[in-house]
């Protein structure tokens, strides 16, 4: 028991070949011929749903109709125009709760046209032919853009102005662009360094201009930027991570869950990470579920993934659920944890979690007096981010639920400035969205700039 055996968080749980099929592609690619089958499904609706249901509003139809015809590029053109990072969310865009949610196949043969698949499928082969690169650049304008943050909604802004004949500049923390896509999404979903070849397929496109190790932090920098450039966006994401707030906290074993993933991410070697024996995931969104099946993959015994509310309340979708399920976490619904328990062989480290169990009063979530404890050598931390910077309120951004308020296109309270991505109030943090927030507030910058 975890409680009173010496903490087993240790790297080397598998063979070393065992690592390389476990954290496999976990959706192969269409074949040509299951590809055009999959086309031939779709009906080509006049005003699709299917293309209203996405962010970014991709003419779903054409391009199927395209792979259809066997005009691979054709259709990732077609992808690629209103969306920049098609293949990335092609990967990782809950299909389920939105395109194909609406798809009319599902009420004539219960099964939606497999549109994200489909759309991995041409970006892919765009992607692997000899001349990938399909845009190219308006004249220049002679105008210079800031965008802080190389996330989706950071190269999807800068991606846009370029084409438009602007010059760019991202600034941002990491070593390498990417923001999520890089560092925070699960290796199985994007594998072959997917996430780098498609940075540097946008930065293909010329007038692209990066700074790495560069944060945001003062009044004194916001300033120098806006003076500096004829424009700036904001897309820095949400760098901080919320607390359980409960004692045992501290104890070492229990991180932030996204740590955990960017670690793996950037892992050169998968048998160097240590993992637990027994591991606890609290949350229940998609980085928990990265978080418990990577966990999982990497050898850990037991991984259970703790939410205090019901399965329908869960931020992640149902298959990933049922992803965590096929890969061996057990989903315990309707828990709060109260403490992290120390392992009683070693009080440094944590031994378990102990959960009160909850239930829906009066509109309210409350206890019902029920404790349940599940050991565990690890605890990670999946109970959402939080934007979190003080220069924000102190720059006078109007903001809302600690996110930066603007209208429809990105314009925040500040002239000249527009926000975009996770760090925007009233998203709903999926990539495809902070892509659209990107697009759209480049294209009022534009608008802007040339008025």
């Amino acid at each position: 028991m975890s409680l009173s055996l010496a903490p087993d968080i240790r790297p080397a749980r598998l063979e070393a070949a065992d690592y390389a099929q476990r954290f496999a592609d976990a959706t192969p690619r269409l074949t040509r011929a299951q590809a055009v089958l999959e086309a031939e499904r779709c009906l080509y609706c006049f005003d699709a749903p299917c293309a209203t249901a996405c962010p970014t509003h991709i003419d779903v139809p054409s391009f199927i109709k395209r792979i259809g015809d066997s005009n691979l590029r054709g259709a990732a053109r077609a992808i690629l125009e209103a969306n920049p990072l098609g293949g990335m969310c092609a990967r990782v865009c809950p299909t389920e709760n939105l395109c194909e949610a609406v798809c009319v196949r599902n009420t004539q043969e219960g099964k939606p046209v497999a549109i994200g698949r489909l759309q991995r499928h041409a970006v892919d082969a765009l992607m692997d032919s000899a001349q990938p690169q399909i845009f190219g650049r308006a004249p220049s304008t002679g105008k210079k853009i800031a965008v802080v943050g190389a996330g989706p909604a950071g190269l999807a802004c800068a991606h846009t102005l370029a084409k438009l004949g602007h010059n760019v500049v991202i600034f941002d923390a990491k070593p390498k662009a990417g923001g999520l896509n890089e560092y925070g999404l699960a290796s199985y979903k994007t594998p072959d360094n997917f996430a780098q070849a498609e940075v540097q397929w946008l930065l293909g496109i010329g007038g692209i201009e990066f700074h790495h190790g560069w944060k945001l932090q003062t009044v004194v920098q916001l300033n120098a930027l806006r003076q500096d450039f004829d424009a700036l966006f904001l897309g820095m994401g949400l760098p901080n991570t919320h607390q359980l707030g409960v004692p045992g906290e501290g104890l070492y074993g229990v991180q932030d869950a996204v740590d955990f993933i960017a670690t793996l991410r950037q892992a050169e070697d998968l048998s160097t990470l240590p993992v637990g024996r027994q591991v606890v995931v609290i949350g229940g969104g998609m980085t928990a579920v990265d978080a418990a099946v990577q966990a999982k993959l990497l050898g850990a015994q037991e991984v259970h993934m703790v939410y205090r509310r019901g399965p329908q309340a869960m931020s992640a979708s149902k298959a990933e659920q049922e992803w965590a399920q096929i890969n061996g976490v057990v989903i315990h619904h309707w828990l709060s944890p109260v403490e992290v328990m120390p392992n009683t062989f070693d009080p440094k480290y944590a031994g378990g979690v102990r959960f009160a169990r909850q239930k829906m009063a009066g509109g309210k979530l409350v206890a019902t007096g029920e404790v349940l404890v599940i050991e565990a050598d690890m605890v990670l931390k999946a109970i959402g981010q939080t934007l979190g910077n003080a220069l924000l309120a102190k720059a006078d951004f109007d903001l809302q639920d600690g996110r930066i308020a603007t209208d429809a296109n990105g314009q925040t309270s500040q002239r000249g400035v527009w926000a975009g991505g996770d760090c925007r109030a009233g998203g709903l943090d999926l990539t495809v969205q902070a892509v659209q927030h990107g697009k759209l507030s480049a294209q009022a910058i534009h608008a802007q700039l040339s008025a």
